[in-house]
């Protein structure tokens, strides 16, 4: 179901990130479905647990999954993400979590960063 390149340009947190939030836009990880703990997919795939934590929380901080402590991470219900449709949703949460961890390696302050959205939104 996801898989790692390692010869990818893209670090592989990132390559979980896409496949996950792809999955879930064409609707092949539905709401309310279990994923992997992070300790059985890293084994899985063969890398670091910390890898899988960071894409977990990536698209837990975009919506598109939801943490619910040992119970498990879960991709969040449709009704959780909002009125759009999870698809569009989705890649629009993901494309905000990327700029934002763009904005903040560049060291840009937010309020800038912002602006920077609210100027492209006008375009």
């Amino acid at each position: 179901m996801l898989r790692v390149d390692p010869s990818a340009d893209e670090p592989p947190f990132a390559q979980l990130r896409d496949q996950v939030t792809a999955q879930v836009a064409e609707g092949s990880l539905a709401p309310g479905e279990r994923l992997p703990t992070v300790r059985r997919l890293a084994g899985d795939l063969g890398i670091a647990p910390n890898t899988v934590a960071r894409a977990y929380r990536e698209l837990e901080a975009a919506g598109v999954l939801v943490g619910r402590g040992r119970a498990g991470t879960y991709v969040a219900d449709a009704a959780r993400v909002g009125a759009a449709p999870t698809t569009g949703r989705a890649a629009a949460q993901s494309a905000a979590a990327t700029y934002a961890r763009t904005v903040r390696e560049l060291g840009l302050p937010p309020h800038e960063a912002l602006m920077l959205v609210r100027q492209a939104l006008r375009a």
